[in-house]
């Protein structure tokens, strides 16, 4: 169960870091996708792990109690790690959204874009801390079942 609940973070963590290459080559190159990930390498990879982790205690803890677990932590805090590895590079999303509206956007995400990282990684954090209280409770819960019998 645990090797199950890893492989798929380490897929979901790897998923993420191909729409991080696909969404930024798609607006620029690849090339400037691999030139941003040597400058953010490290927030890049721990948001990755993050939502990895995530993913491999949500799994864990879904085979133990079977959906009884919100999985909106989850989606708030994997959508939370695309949107900042992503942010790092809108800025170029001007050269192909016009609008002044969108480009505000762009300019806002830009300068703020390592504080947009951090927010992500907090957020990791806490979706990871959820996943594990949530793991202990039912522990305990079934261990007080156990020994009640």
């Amino acid at each position: 169960m645990i090797s199950k609940s890893i492989t798929k973070g380490v897929i979901a963590a790897s998923i993420l870091l191909l729409i991080y290459f696909v969404i930024l080559s798609l607006v620029s190159s690849f090339d400037f996708a691999k030139n941003q990930f040597s400058s953010f390498w490290y927030f890049i990879l721990s948001l990755a792990v993050g939502f990895g982790v995530q993913i491999s205690l949500y799994t864990y803890l879904r085979d133990l109690v079977k959906n009884m677990v919100s999985k909106k932590v989850l989606a708030v805090s994997g959508t939370t790690s695309t949107v900042a590895m992503i942010s790092c590079c809108t800025h170029y999303l001007a050269n192909i959204l016009p609008i002044l509206g969108a480009v505000g956007i762009v300019t806002f995400v830009a300068q703020y874009q390592v504080e947009i990282f951090y927010v992500g990684l907090l957020l990791n954090l806490f979706g990871i801390a959820y996943i594990i209280r949530k793991i202990i409770q039912f522990k305990k819960h079934a261990k007080s079942n156990l020994a009640a019998c």
